[in-house]
């Protein structure tokens, strides 16, 4: 088996152009990106640079315009199977529970009825929801959404877990709450994880290693930093680190102009 859980090899993504049908917009350009087994891997770059692309082409959702995927190995021809997907916006049914979101995924795969509420009450447990599997998206918090949400995604039990930004939108004590119990769930059985975030602090207190993007168009890795914070960690506690402090500065320094890139390109689309 590869060492390597999810490799996307000289990836390139390639659309028409939205304002002009007649061009045609690169981008992402020659990149490739490799996550171990059992490692936690965030990318970040500028808004809009690709980075939520390239997770799609992981997951099997978008195919490349050119370019290999290959999960534990072997090329990725459709859905990846072995991934499992947590998206920045609400994914959840509004007219199903609490309960019966996370068991959602299990039904699909066949799993008996009574096995999969087994199953979905054992996760909402783990994520601090026990007692709340009758309520509905409209009864609960942004921060409860997300736990049934990242239940619903675990259930599975994926050997890769794909994050597309998945706590942008809650207030910042409800996302430390939420930072800190993916690291202790994905440090019970060490999963592959590729985390999408455009927040350099959360990317540095939770992952192994963080790969910097360009501005687009064409966005390709431009920076890889291995994050070497002693774990566990704890996401509000390890910013204050003297090395927290020294590897931001670093990454800043990479990523800074890129974020001027991409800010300058936001404002003359909107122009």
């Amino acid at each position: 088996m590869s060492e390597h859980a999810l490799e996307l090899l000289s990836i390139s993504c390639t659309f028409l152009s939205k304002d002009d049908p007649g061009q045609r917009y690169t981008a992402v350009a020659d990149t490739t990106l490799r996550v171990r087994a059992g490692e936690f891997v965030s990318v970040v770059g500028p808004t809009g640079c690709g980075k939520s692309t390239l997770l799609n082409v992981g997951a099997g959702l978008l195919q490349p315009s050119s370019g290999t995927v290959k999960v534990f190995g072997q090329t990725l021809s459709g859905i990846n199977s072995r991934a499992g997907y947590m998206f920045q916006t609400e994914a959840l049914m509004p007219w199903r529970s609490a309960i019966d979101n996370v068991m959602v995924g299990l039904q699909y795969r066949g799993v008996p009825e009574a096995q999969a509420r087994e199953q979905a009450e054992a996760w909402l447990s783990r994520v601090g929801l026990s007692g709340f599997g009758d309520r509905y998206p409209h009864q609960l918090s942004g921060g409860m959404r997300k736990r049934v949400a990242l239940a619903q995604t675990l259930v599975l039990d994926p050997d890769i877990i794909l994050m597309d930004e998945p706590f942008s939108a809650l207030d910042i004590q409800t996302r430390q709450l939420m930072e800190n119990e993916v690291l202790e769930l994905w440090s019970a059985k060490k999963k592959a994880v590729l985390f999408i975030t455009h927040d350099l602090d959360e990317a540095i207190a939770m992952s192994d290693r963080v790969v910097v993007l360009s501005a687009g168009p064409a966005t390709h890795p431009i920076g890889e930093f291995a994050i070497d914070l002693p774990r566990p960690r704890d996401v509000a506690e390890v910013r204050t680190q003297p090395r927290f402090v020294e590897l931001h500065t670093q990454i800043w320094e990479v990523l800074r102009d890129e974020v001027l890139k991409g800010y300058a390109q936001q404002l003359r689309k909107a122009a």
